[in-house]
């Protein structure tokens, strides 16, 4: 008498067996596809009997992971050591049978392999579908080996017969015209007969069947590359380029950054302005740093992509008042000046010309004006500005005023897209103003009870972060126009202070504060990663270098500027893999 499994049946004799039961459940499967052998030998003709191993239910899929990607990675000997041992069955026969078609090129069999899984479905329905892919497999192969004929019975008599997707159909049957397998592989965007497109074809038809029938291919490495991303995500200080994959970090550890190769350290303290320093921006290309002060000055520094330290290249100077907003043009090529940061009212606007240092005009549209923020547009050819007085202008390089939108007291802008423009006003909210078709809405006002003074937008244009004075610093998507988290430590109550988006991913937020101090959080995480000591005043203003993500610079009342770098700076090969393309 044979010893029968628990569930009724032996491994071994599931792994022999062509078919299933077609009247089984899933949930039957579930027991059916992973059994526990038992060990039968023979020895002087005395049939004994091993111990059943007993695996739970996790270490049973265990088994299965590990089995498949042996098999996978071509120890197919060590797999069947391994199934043998443990009693486990990879896939269930009929799915292992299809899988063995499929690959083979068998279509028939295929198709007779399909009935037998029709009960483990995810959806009846499915089956239609399966069949459908499995014959335009077929048909393309066919094509591309000449026979014309027989392909086109295939297109008429057995996939027209589904009624499934006419479309795709008439589709395919224009690549009967193709003049051979380059062209109808350009065309179909297929990868021609053999075993990559017929993998690719085994991963769309095992969409359809639950995973205790049939693994997904290459299961354990998406676990793994998942365990990895998640890794990576909680990884407060990672910021490269180099993807947590598993081709780049190892699985017998966790991965954790260290604290040492972040901008945590100050690596150059400037003295060169004469009084407080109010704004600092980098260019688009982060080869320049443009400073703003309270001694009406903006001087141009240059960025060594190499020591990461920066270099006075030029003065811009006859500013009538303190310079508390400049905006570069997105070539780095113009850059617009302003008063800002709550300083004295001016209604001029400078334009100056990076390249030469020359000014190219000073513009005030009415001398009652006070504009203090500027935006450029996405071509460059325009700017917008305004400020708390209702003012709010679209102007172009010569300072002409082109647009303008009456009664709208800006305390901050971005130029979004070709003709929107975000704006906080001083009735505590965000608004879109469309210049097109002279149309606005409120983006967001709840959950913000004091005035927004300033805000910064990221790169992809839907994440924005709020400056509130006495509430700290709040990040909204604008996209779905919801409130994502409030993050802690930030002083603001009398001052403008500026924060920013950076890191290689943009996965950071550093803001000045008015307790001397830069803070700097993972979006994550709502209390700062980060406190960065060294200045003694108020930190009005930091930005993040956008193409070298272990650069920030900070500017404040005590007239420095800092450059904020990690305590060991990586190689010139480790500098241009965090360098942004």
């Amino acid at each position: 008498m044979q010893q029968q499994s628990k569930n009724g049946f032996l491994a071994n004799e599931i792994s022999s067996s062509k078919s299933c039961d077609v009247g089984s459940s899933v949930e039957d499967t579930n027991e059916i596809v992973v059994r526990k052998k038992a060990g039968i030998s023979e020895a002087n003709g005395v049939t004994n009997f091993a111990p059943v191993v007993s695996l739970s239910k996790s270490e049973e899929e265990v088994v299965r992971l590990i089995g498949q990607h042996l098999n996978e990675i071509g120890l197919s000997q060590t797999a069947e050591k391994l199934k043998e041992e443990s009693g486990c069955i990879l896939d269930h026969p009929s799915a292992a049978h299809f899988q063995k078609h499929i690959l083979s090129g068998k279509w028939f069999e295929a198709e007779t392999d399909l009935e037998d899984l029709r009960p483990f479905l995810l959806d009846v329905k499915s089956l239609t579908e399966m069949r459908f892919l499995l014959l335009e497999e077929k048909f393309l192969e066919l094509l591309e080996d000449g026979k014309h004929i027989e392909a086109l019975h295939v297109l008429r008599h057995e996939m027209n017969m589904l009624n499934h997707d006419q479309e795709r159909i008439h589709a395919l049957s224009i690549l009967m015209m193709a003049s051979g397998p380059e062209e109808l592989q350009k065309r179909a965007k297929w990868l021609g007969k053999g075993k990559a497109s017929r993998y690719r074809l085994m991963n769309k038809l095992q969409s359809f069947l639950p995973a205790s029938v049939m693994l997904p291919s290459g299961r354990l490495r998406t676990l793994l590359g998942q365990a990895l991303t998640l890794q990576q995500q909680n990884c407060k200080f990672h910021n490269t380029k180099v993807t947590c994959d598993l081709g780049n970090f190892s699985l017998l550890n966790d991965h954790e950054c260290s604290r040492e190769q972040f901008p945590c350290v100050t690596v150059q303290t400037l003295s060169d302005h004469c009084d407080d320093v109010l704004y600092c921006k980098f260019s688009n290309d982060g080869s320049m740093l443009a400073t703003g002060s309270k001694d009406s000055t903006v001087i141009i520094w240059n960025v060594d992509p190499e020591t990461r330290k920066l270099s006075r290249s030029m003065t811009l100077d006859g500013h009538t008042t303190a310079v508390g907003h400049v905006a570069w043009s997105p070539k780095g090529d113009y850059l617009v000046v302003c008063a800002g940061g709550g300083e004295a009212d001016c209604p001029d606007v400078w334009i100056w010309n990076v390249e030469t240092g020359a000014l190219e005009a000073r513009n005030s549209n009415s001398p009652d004006d006070s504009i203090s923020c500027a935006s450029f547009s996405p071509d460059g050819r325009r700017f917008a500005c305004g400020g708390l007085r209702g003012q709010f202008y679209i102007c172009d390089l010569s300072g002409s005023v082109q647009e303008h939108w009456e009664g709208v007291r800006v305390q901050y802008c971005h130029w979004k897209n070709d003709s929107q423009i975000l704006v906080a006003d001083t009735h505590q909210r965000v608004r879109l103003y469309n210049f097109d078709d002279s149309t606005d809405f409120t983006v967001f006002q709840d959950d913000i009870s004091n005035d927004v003074m300033s805000f910064a937008v990221d790169k992809s244009g839907r994440n924005i972060i709020l400056n509130i004075k006495n509430q700290g610093i709040h990040w909204w998507d604008l996209t779905d126009r919801v409130l994502v988290r409030k993050f802690q430590g930030v002083s603001q109550g009398f001052f403008m202070n500026y924060s920013c988006f950076g890191g290689v991913n943009e996965d950071f937020i550093a803001s000045g504060s008015e307790d001397n101090q830069v803070y700097i959080y993972h979006k994550s995480k709502e209390n700062p990663i980060q406190i960065l000591s060294g200045h003694t005043r108020n930190v009005n203003c930091v930005d993040w270098n956008p193409r070298y993500p272990d650069m920030l610079v900070s500017a404040s009342d005590d007239g420095t500027i800092r450059v904020w770098g990690p305590a060991k700076p990586s190689t010139s090969k480790g500098l241009e893999a965090l360098e942004a393309d």
